[in-house]
């Protein structure tokens, strides 16, 4: 398809092109947002747990502290949490659960909005087929006064044209699945980087079980 018969396709395949367009908007929105944030998010991270490796393996905990405490990163976050659970404690158990309940509040933060991308692919797929049925309802409606010769013509012409609506319903869906699981494969790697800088943490404390 040329990009000269675009708008003849659009206009072809009726109203419910323009509810999955508003979702290919939406969607692409949020795709971009999203992969902005991750990868501000990943960078800062890297950058802050260079900085915080050494302070932990030289036991000084109290720079790592401010440090951490002062970054908006998740790994800030979860790291500043773990050590001011740190001083005094005697057992690593304790360290070990306030990290990860730390972890729990941020996760949601980092996938925040991908999971919009799954639901709009179902939903652009139901809206073009939904069209599509529509459409061929009002060809087949037409068909009733027409001279039988030129019934064959019309309603080839209205298969076509219904079609149109889940062709463009499925070119939106397969892009956002795609785009889904890319961000939740990045927000899943990101949130083995925190895990990891805990587990290193946790080991360089010394504390029994």
């Amino acid at each position: 398809m040329s990009l000269s018969n675009i708008p003849n396709f659009f206009q072809a395949g009726g109203l419910f092109m323009y509810p999955i367009l508003a979702l290919l908007g939406l969607g692409l929105a949020i795709t971009i947002e999203r992969m902005i944030y991750l990868k501000r998010a990943h960078n800062e991270s890297r950058v802050l747990w260079s900085r915080l490796l050494p302070l932990i393996n030289a036991g000084n905990y109290g720079e790592a502290e401010k440090i951490a405490s002062a970054s908006t990163t998740a790994i800030g976050r979860v790291l500043g949490f773990g050590i001011a659970r740190s001083r005094g404690a005697t057992k690593r158990t304790p360290v070990e659960r306030a990290m990860e309940e730390s972890l729990m509040e941020v996760t949601p933060q980092l996938e925040r909005r991908t999971h919009y991308l799954a639901t709009f692919a179902n939903v652009a797929t139901l809206l073009g087929l939904l069209g599509t049925i529509i459409g061929l309802i009002h060809g087949f409606g037409a068909l009733a006064d027409v001279n039988p010769a030129q019934k064959q013509d019309l309603l080839s012409k209205a298969v076509s044209e219904a079609m149109n609506c889940t062709a463009f319903g499925l070119m939106v869906a397969i892009p956002f699945l795609l785009l889904h699981s890319w961000l939740q494969s990045v927000t899943d790697s990101l949130v083995d980087q925190i895990e990891m800088a805990a587990v290193k943490f946790l080991n360089s404390l010394g504390l029994e079980d």
